[in-house]
């Protein structure tokens, strides 16, 4: 899990949209006095959720993470994600507002009734080479 997967379309959106909440995070709780955000354990989370959002079995058709039947993360990295997700949520909307409406108008969205079968994006990805 040394390198991250290019995410197009809707995925891309939510890794630019997870990746922009643990910046604001960061910034906030950990000491990036030295470097700037995000900090090891945070660089690490963001490879984590690119990780789990190229392997999401519905693919560009993935709902968003507290919409989702499937919960792909561990605990450990969903507490983490939890913690991220309710401080930088409402302060999205003054650092990102596009991101953070496209999120909203994303949340709207209907959760798929069934999990297509192989839609993820790491398998076209692997079927293309």
């Amino acid at each position: 899990m040394d390198k991250a997967h290019y995410l197009p379309a809707n995925l891309g959106l939510e890794f630019k949209t997870i990746k922009a909440m643990v910046n604001i995070y960061c910034k906030a709780h950990h000491s990036c006095k030295d470097q700037q955000p995000p900090c090891l354990k945070c660089a690490e989370f963001i490879l984590y959720a690119n990780e789990k959002l190229d392997r999401c079995p519905y693919g560009q058709n993935k709902p968003t993470c507290n919409k989702c039947p499937i919960h792909c993360y561990k605990k450990e990295q969903r507490e983490q994600a939890r913690a991220i997700m309710r401080y930088a949520g409402p302060r999205m909307l003054f650092k990102h507002p596009i991101l953070a409406i496209k999120h909203l108008l994303a949340e709207r969205r209907p959760v798929p009734t069934s999990v297509p079968d192989r839609a993820s994006n790491r398998r076209s990805r692997k079927s293309q080479q």
